[in-house]
């Protein structure tokens, strides 16, 4: 019995090897050395950073450091989070990255549901003007004064209420509905006397949690990385992101070799080299670590989103 087993499965694992022809192996070879080459780029970089991060000033001034710590130390951590300008900028952007995400989730699911609806009247001429702003905008100046007349310079609504829909974000949600959400479901929902409202809280929103997350995501990266807003229409330092305050910090520290002309400007040069790859680590690691708990649900809100768009 064991033996006549042992050649059944070696016979239906012989064919599944015979499944694969020369071709095939070596295709798939070179996507998985292209795969790993792609890897090798992204990881390299974050490891190096990393090790920066956590080496004695010396060594990363002088260019010892490559993928692993070298003098292991915490001194450029030590010297940021001393900064009391980090915990405003970490605080601040929270705020701007909660609100500002939810404000962007709102105005997405309430513009694509609609769009994604075919007895919506002029459906195509409303879909046309928001396409057209994906290729044509005012520009910076006169978005500036948009800003200006409407008071939201140096407030923290311009972070929030600026961009507070990604055209590209909605079309993915919009061909997620209408992917996901049958015909047959809301006729049926109309039948039993279900409004609007209620049918696209109760059973709109609970079956798009794929793509909720995914542009959630977009959303939540665009706000913790925030920069060039802030640096336009903010100019109160209590108001400023943490982008902004990392900024700021790594220009006041900023110390050139020409300027190093005593051991203790020396000291301190090493302290900002090391300290800079600090603060890289301090602004990217809390996104980071978002990532995760929206992975499960990232391709699949993607995929369906743009493959059938």
């Amino acid at each position: 019995m064991t033996h006549a087993y042992a050649e059944k499965e070696q016979t239906r694992t012989g064919r599944k090897e015979a499944a694969l022809t020369r071709q095939d192996r070596i295709f798939y070879t070179v996507i998985n050395v292209i795969m790993v080459f792609l890897i090798l780029i992204v990881v390299i970089p974050i490891l190096n950073v990393i090790a920066n991060s956590f080496s004695d000033g010396n060594a990363v001034a002088s260019g010892k450091v490559t993928l692993w710590p070298v003098d292991f130390s915490l001194q450029g951590y030590q010297t940021t989070f001393e900064n009391q300008d980090i915990w405003l900028g970490y605080g601040n952007t929270i705020i701007y990255t909660i609100v500002g995400t939810l404000f962007n989730l709102a105005l997405t699911l309430i513009a694509a549901w609609p769009l994604s609806r075919a007895d919506l009247p002029a459906r195509s001429p409303i879909m046309f003007f928001f396409a057209f702003t994906m290729l044509f905008n005012g520009g910076m100046i006169p978005t500036y004064l948009n800003v200006q007349e409407l008071g939201l310079i140096n407030s923290r609504w311009c972070l929030i209420v600026l961009g507070g829909i990604s055209i590209y974000n909605m079309i993915i949600t919009r061909t997620f509905f209408q992917t996901t959400i049958p015909r047959d479901l809301v006729e049926a929902a109309q039948l039993d006397g279900c409004s609007e409202i209620r049918f696209f809280f109760t059973i709109v929103l609970p079956l798009s949690k794929a793509v909720i997350a995914v542009i959630a995501l977009y959303y939540a990266v665009y706000h913790w990385n925030a920069y060039f807003e802030a640096f336009l229409y903010l100019t109160r330092k209590e108001l400023y992101p943490l982008q902004l305050i990392l900024r700021q910090i790594l220009l006041e520290n900023t110390i050139t070799a020409d300027t190093v002309l005593e051991a203790d400007m020396a000291v301190n040069y090493n302290l900002v080299e090391t300290m800079k790859y600090a603060v890289i680590l301090v602004a990217c690691v809390p996104i980071w670590c978002v990532y995760p708990f929206v992975q499960k649900y990232f391709v699949q809100g993607v995929m369906i989103g743009a493959i059938k768009g």
